[in-house]
């Protein structure tokens, strides 16, 4: 029981209904008019809101055609968030983005992505455990999952030399899109619950 506090404390910060906020804001509608060469980038690092942010943030002029917050590897139809948080249903918290590989590359995603978190927690980030905080990345083509593989492998000898990188590679399955007030939910709530462990790491450049 011990071990589910940080994660139970969490949930005073984590709200399972809509916040006052419920509109989209700048992103409203971001969806639109993506063209058919633009590619999926869905990748698990815990708290959803905290990776949507970041990934906004550092992304959104350069490429990122649209990201949205939602739930990715589980059993279950149509899963809640309340439903989620148990555990139980198997998914993983996630954020699939849609961008333009002419001017952002799946590789450079995938570094951001072993950036902003610690990939070597097992089921957790910061205060937040459960195997719905998994690191996982889930690919969507052969030639994804081989980015994938290379990039894990040299930031592991690279980047996070004294922890054992747990991160699952697994191929892309049903995608449900989270609730609505979970989309864009720093932008529209900046006082927000923000996970600790989600900041930009300081590593050099992968050779």
């Amino acid at each position: 029981m011990a071990s589910l506090m940080p994660n139970f404390v969490s949930r005073f910060f984590r709200p399972f209904t809509s916040s006052s906020k419920m509109g989209l804001g700048p992103a409203e509608g971001g969806a639109q008019n993506i063209p058919d060469t633009a590619q999926k980038c869905t990748v698990a690092a815990g708290c959803f809101w905290g990776v949507e942010h970041l990934f906004r943030k550092n992304f959104g002029d350069q490429g990122l055609y649209d990201a949205r917050v939602g739930y990715i590897g589980g059993d279950t139809n149509s899963p809640s968030y309340r439903a989620v948080c148990t555990g139980r249903t198997g998914h993983a918290e996630a954020l699939q983005m849609t961008f333009d590989p002419s001017r952002v590359s799946y590789t450079t995603l995938l570094e951001f992505f072993y950036k902003m978190h610690d990939p070597t927690t097992k089921d957790r980030q910061g205060g937040d455990t459960g195997t719905q905080y998994r690191s996982a990345i889930f690919y969507h083509s052969p030639e994804q999952q081989a980015a994938a593989k290379e990039v894990t492998e040299k930031v592991q000898q690279q980047w996070w030399k004294q922890g054992k990188i747990t991160t699952e590679i697994l191929e892309a399955g049903q995608w449900w899109d989270a609730e609505a007030y979970h989309q864009l939910y720093l932008h529209n709530n900046p006082r927000g619950y923000e996970c600790p462990a989600h900041y930009i790491r300081k590593f050099p450049a992968l050779s």
